[in-house]
This record gives C-alpha cells, structure tokens and sequence, in this order.
C-alpha cells in the first residue's frame, strides 16, 4: 500500500516537471515565465513557434518590467497584436481555391459556350 502511494506521488510530481523538445517550446515557457502566466503556456508556446522570437522575448521582459501593469499576459497580447513580432502567414488555402474556381470556370465555359459570350 505504501508503495502504490509513493508511486502516485511520484507521478504526480513529474507530471509537474515540463517536458521541451524544440527550442520554441523553451522560449514559450521562458515567455510565460517571464509574464508570470503559466495558465496559457501553450499559447506563448504557439506564438514562438510561428513569430519572431527575439521579438517576442524583448516584447515580455519590457511588459515585466513596467510598473502598474496588472495582467501582464493581456497587456502582453495588446502590445503583440500592434507589434511585428508576430504575422500571421496567409494561408495555402486561398491558391487553392482560386485554382479551383479557374478549373469551374473553364468547365462551364466548355459546356455552355453560348452563355460566355
């Protein structure tokens, strides 16, 4: 019985531990560290992954360092959003789809060549 406790205990207590495998996962939880929001790691985690991360990390420890800020994680985002720390890619989608309609196009133009004109 002491045994399975113990075990429990020690699952408990490495399941605590964060586990970094890729470099973005470290500045994502280095970000919400530094903000002292570990409730949305996964998020810093996500915008590591995909933006700038020198300016990511510059953009946290100057909102740390601001006196009077209350959620540093919102007031972090707020600046983020303004920032080119972070771009959104355009997505493949788009190419897609215009390639699509083209193909739709040229099909109806091939069944019904009197309505083109």
């Amino acid at each position: 019985m002491k045994l399975e406790k113990d075990y429990l205990e020690e699952l408990k207590r490495r399941a605590k531990q964060s586990k970094v495998y890729n470099k973005y996962q470290l500045i994502g939880l280095q970000i919400a560290e530094t903000l002292g929001d570990r409730e949305h790691k996964s998020l810093y985690i996500r915008l590591a992954k995909n933006g700038n991360t020198a300016k990511l990390l510059w953009l946290a420890a100057d909102v740390a360092d601001r006196r009077g800020v209350k959620n540093r994680g919102a007031y972090f985002m707020a600046l983020l959003k303004g920032s080119d720390a972070f771009k959104t890619k355009t997505p493949k989608k788009k190419e897609k789809t215009k390639k699509r309609n083209l193909a739709k196009a040229k099909r109806a133009r091939s069944l019904f060549p009197n309505l083109t004109k």
